[in-house]
């Protein structure tokens, strides 16, 4: 397949709704000439839409008016063509009256040869004008198509023949029937399938891994049985609403053999697909595949299907006695259309041979590097941050022993500073590799990771410009270091709130939200904690005489009496913080 907020990155199928809901800008050039929407379902056949003309006499030159008439439709496509030939070229071209509603498409290398609408929202009139060209044939009609939603469209609806005012009289054609996509036998499975013979019969992909679709109905589940020169396929999963898997050459989306199974009112629709680009899938003719089945029930679908292993001369459709990476996905659909995936599909780690020795392969729904990518960042932003930020501002009289010539306290955060800014560097560049580039998908996430990688080297860097302890300017520093680190942390956050939802890494379930939201509670109620327990200490040194009271500062000796205070709370805190970072790394490591 060829190439954060996404999903993931690389995705499987980036789904939306066609003609109006997968193309709902109406840049639907691809049915110029039979003028069919890529629904894969049969156009209705009785139009209750009209195209109107203003007149029915032109003259080439002549600007005349076409509307499109009736009950509320989403989606539509005009064209003119010549009377006699209904199956032609388009003829002359159209000028907009309102461009909110309408656009003007190139068909057949004409520029404004079609007119198609913008947007989905619901319409009742359009109008256009036509103007006719200088070799406009003797007779001209015009044909519409309508779409009132995703099933239910109308196919070339005609106007009233205009023609030249010395054209012989204009006889109609023989009607050619629109095309319309066969209907295949499909029949219902007598049961559900089985992990059985994953590895020794049959070639499988699941997950979650070991899982078995006879038992569990969220199981996705792929399997390829090889019989002679052909395969049967069976897949399983949730029936929310489309199973889907694809055979690709590499792990990016694009110019890819998919294969849909759709779940529509109580039936399951089987459709082999194409993909081009990060692009709405194509779907393709019935005619490849056979014995195809599918079974609902309890909430989960099943579909199987036989196809030939090679099939010689047929568009779209890989050999598969070579090896893929193999991608699977389920994502939402309604009345038949489906929507794009809100995760990350299952991709297979390596290539591999479907008609091959069988085998039972692992799948992850996020790529190692950006798995890699979250947990170095989880380890950072985590624990190696907060324990430094608290040893340094808590701990000094506590850790106030030399260490290497330094105080124990300063060198464990710098120490853990250090780490921090080298494991955030290394985190960085791993979604680059893996992606080629910047993520025009990811939202903010981005964004505010360069922010946070930003603050993460200059905070090292101007501890190493630090002022003496008695210079005037090291006021100024103290507060800068504090601002900046205090800026670095709450950024990191924001953007481990926002990667968690990524499609390529989404941790699944809400729990990932409470569990972040109990991390940051944790750390705010450990420092107020701290707080409250230095000034306490702070309050014992006061000394009292006649005439005032003088607050001296807190690191002095009765601040001793509290060492094992804090020894503990260190000790709680740091476990807490390890005990979220095990959760969270557990979690992606699943993925």
């Amino acid at each position: 397949m060829a190439a954060p907020g996404r999903t993931a990155g690389a995705v499987l199928l980036l789904l939306r709704i066609s003609l109006v809901a997968a193309y709902p800008s109406g840049r639907v050039t691809e049915s110029c000439g039979d003028m069919v929407p890529r629904h894969g379902h049969t156009p209705r056949p009785d139009p209750v839409h009209n195209v109107t003309v203003a007149r029915t006499t032109f003259t080439p030159g002549d600007r005349i008016e076409v509307a499109v008439l009736g009950p509320e439709f989403k989606g539509f496509l005009i064209e003119a063509r010549d009377a006699e030939d209904p199956s032609g070229a388009p003829v002359g071209s159209f000028t907009l009256i309102d461009s909110q509603a309408s656009q003007l498409l190139t068909c057949g290398d004409k520029q404004g040869s079609a007119v198609s609408h913008t947007n989905a929202h619901r319409k009742t009139d359009i109008r256009v004008y036509w103007d006719a060209p200088t070799s406009a044939p003797n007779h001209v009609q015009f044909l519409a198509t309508v779409v009132e939603k995703y099933k239910s469209y109308w196919v070339k609806i005609p106007s009233p023949v205009i023609s030249q005012p010395k054209a012989p009289p204009f006889s109609t054609p023989a009607a050619t029937p629109a095309p319309s996509p066969a209907s295949p036998a499909v029949s219902r499975l007598p049961k559900p399938f089985s992990a059985s013979g994953c590895g020794s019969r049959k070639f499988c992909v699941r997950s979650p891994s070991a899982c078995d679709p006879a038992a569990e109905r969220t199981c996705v589940f792929l399997s390829v049985t090889r019989d002679d020169q052909s395969v049967t396929v069976e897949m399983s999963g949730p029936s929310k609403g489309y199973l889907s898997f694809a055979l690709s050459h590499d792990r990016w989306m694009g110019d890819d053999d998919a294969y849909l199974c759709i779940h529509e009112d109580q039936t399951v629709s089987i459709r082999p697909a194409h993909l081009t680009g990060r692009s709405h899938p194509a779907l393709d003719s019935w005619d490849t595949l056979e014995g195809m089945a599918w079974r609902l029930e309890d909430g989960g679908m099943q579909c199987s299907f036989r196809r030939n292993i090679t099939l010689p001369g047929v568009k779209n459709r890989f050999d598969l006695n070579t090896s893929y990476y193999i991608f699977l996905a389920t994502g939402a659909a309604k009345d038949g259309q489906i929507y794009r995936h809100s995760q990350q599909p299952l991709i297979t780690y390596e290539k591999h041979d479907v008609t091959g020795d069988p085998q039972d392969v692992g799948a992850s729904q996020a790529p190692p590097l950006l798995r890699a990518h979250g947990a170095l960042m989880l380890v950072c932003w985590m624990t190696t941050v907060s324990v430094g930020v608290i040893v340094a501002r808590f701990f000094k009289p506590v850790l106030s022993r030399p260490l290497f010539g330094e105080a124990a306290w300063f060198q464990v955060h710098r120490a853990l500073m250090l780490i921090t800014s080298l494991l955030t560097c290394i985190a960085f560049v791993l979604p680059f590799i893996y992606r080629g580039g910047w993520s025009s998908r990811a939202g903010y996430h981005p964004y505010l990771g360069c922010v946070v990688l930003i603050l993460a080297v200059l905070q090292p860097l101007l501890a190493a410009l630090r002022p003496p302890l008695h210079d005037p300017r090291r006021h100024l520093f103290n507060w800068t270091h504090w601002g900046m680190g205090t800026a670095a942390r709450i950024v990191a956050v924001a953007a481990m709130f926002l990667g968690m939802d990524l499609p390529g890494l989404a941790l699944p379930g809400p729990w990932k939200t409470y569990a972040m939201l109990g991390f940051v509670a944790w750390h705010v109620g450990a420092e107020i904690l701290l707080e409250v327990h230095t000034y306490r200490l702070s309050r014992k040194v006061e000394i009292l005489d006649d005439t005032r009271i003088q607050i001296m500062q807190p690191f002095t000796m009765a601040e001793a009496e509290g060492h094992g205070f804090k020894k503990a709370v260190l000790a709680v805190y740091v476990c807490g913080n390890v005990t979220f970072l095990i959760i969270f790394l557990s979690a992606v490591s699943r993925l």
